[in-house]
C-alpha cells in the first residue's frame, strides 16, 4: 500500500460485512469468511470476484502461507503476463480479491437462492471501495451475484443471460463501472481446462488495458 497511507484511512472489510441470520441453510457457516485485510479503500480500482469461501480457511485469500485461492489468482495474472509474486503485489495493483458466497459450499453446484441472500453482503462490500472502475466476474455466480444487485439498483440485468463464452468480449456496465465476465480462477478447478484458462488470461489483459485506460 502507499507510502502516505495513514492508520485512519483504512479499513478492515470483515468488520464491516457479516451474516447475522445465515438464511440459505445450504452452506458450511463456519467457514464464513470475508477479507480481513487491513487496506485504503481508495486504493482499490479493480475487484476481482469469484464463486464461494473455500472449505479450507488456509486456502482462502489473504491468509498467511501459500493459499490455493492465491496461489491460482497469481497464475492467472502471471498467464496475463503481470509480474506478481504476492497478494500484496495485487493489492498494489489496485485489486482486491472476494468472493461471492460468503460461506464454503456443500454440494457442486450454489443455488440460486443462495447466490440471491449473498448478493445484499456483497452489494454492501462493493460500496466501501468508491474508486472502483473494473469489476471482474470470475464465474457464472459472481455473474448472478452483480445481476441480483443490478436488479435492485437499476430495474434490469448487468450482463445478458448467456453462457460465458458468448458474452465475455462485450461491453457491460454497471453505474459506471466496467464488468468483465470470465471463468473461475480460485481454486483447484483453474487447472482443469486449459481453454478456459487462456481465456482467463486474455480476460485479465483486456480488463487491465481498460484500467490503465482510465488512470
Amino acid at each position: 500500500m502507499g507510502e502516505n497511507m495513514k492508520k485512519s484511512d483504512e479499513l478492515v472489510p470483515s468488520k464491516h460485512i457479516r451474516c447475522n441470520d445465515f438464511p440459505c441453510g445450504s452452506t458450511y457457516r463456519a467457514s464464513f469468511m470475508v477479507p480481513s485485510i487491513s487496506i485504503d479503500p481508495r486504493t482499490i480500482t479493480m475487484l476481482m470476484i469469484s464463486e464461494c469461501a473455500p472449505a479450507n480457511p488456509s486456502d482462502y485469500y489473504y491468509t498467511s502461507g501459500e493459499p490455493l485461492f492465491t496461489k491460482t489468482t497469481l497464475e492467472a495474472f502471471q498467464d496475463a503476463g503481470e509480474q506478481v509474486s504476492s497478494i500484496n503485489d495485487l493489492v498494489e495493483m489496485g485489486v482486491y480479491l472476494t468472493t461471492t458466497i460468503k460461506c464454503a459450499k456443500d454440494r457442486p453446484i450454489v443455488s440460486k437462492k443462495m447466490i440471491a441472500n449473498c448478493s445484499y453482503l456483497l452489494e454492501k462490500e462493493l460500496v466501501l471501495f468508491p474508486n472502483v472502475k473494473v469489476i471482474m466476474l470470475m464465474g457464472d455466480a459472481a455473474i448472478q451475484g452483480i445481476n441480483e444487485i443490478a436488479k435492485r439498483k437499476i430495474k434490469r440485468r448487468a450482463i445478458p443471460a448467456e453462457a460465458t463464452y458468448k458474452i465475455r468480449k462485450g461491453n457491460h456496465e454497471y453505474m459506471g463501472i466496467r464488468l468483465f465476465p470470465s471463468y473461475l480462477q480460485a481454486g483447484p478447478g483453474f487447472y482443469i481446462e486449459k481453454s478456459k484458462r487462456k481465456m482467463i488470461a486474455e480476460d485479465i489483459t483486456r480488463a487491465l488495458k481498460y484500467l490503465r485506460q482510465q488512470a
